[in-house]
C-alpha cells in the first residue's frame, strides 16, 4: 500500500474517526437512525493508522509531502 496521508492528514482522521465513533456508540450497542453514520470514523482511524487511502490512490491524490 502506498503512503499517501501526510501528518496534519493523519491527526485530523483521528480525532474525526474517534469522534464519529463516540457518536456511534453513545447510547451504547444499539446502532439506529444515524448513528450507523458514525462508524464511518472506523475507516478514518484504519486510514491514519496505515497512513494509507484507497481514495487517493484512485484519484491521484497525495497529502503526503516528499522528503529529499
Amino acid at each position: 500500500m502506498p503512503v499517501n496521508v501526510g501528518t496534519i492528514d493523519q491527526y485530523v482522521r483521528i480525532v474525526l474517526g474517534l469522534a464519529l465513533v463516540a457518536f456511534a456508540f453513545q447510547d451504547g450497542l444499539s446502532i439506529e437512525g444515524w448513528h450507523w453514520a458514525g462508524l464511518i470514523g472506523l475507516v478514518l482511524l484504519v486510514t491514519a493508522f496505515f497512513k494509507s487511502c484507497p481514495l487517493y490512490s484512485a484519484l491521484g491524490i497525495s497529502s503526503r509531502t516528499v522528503r529529499q
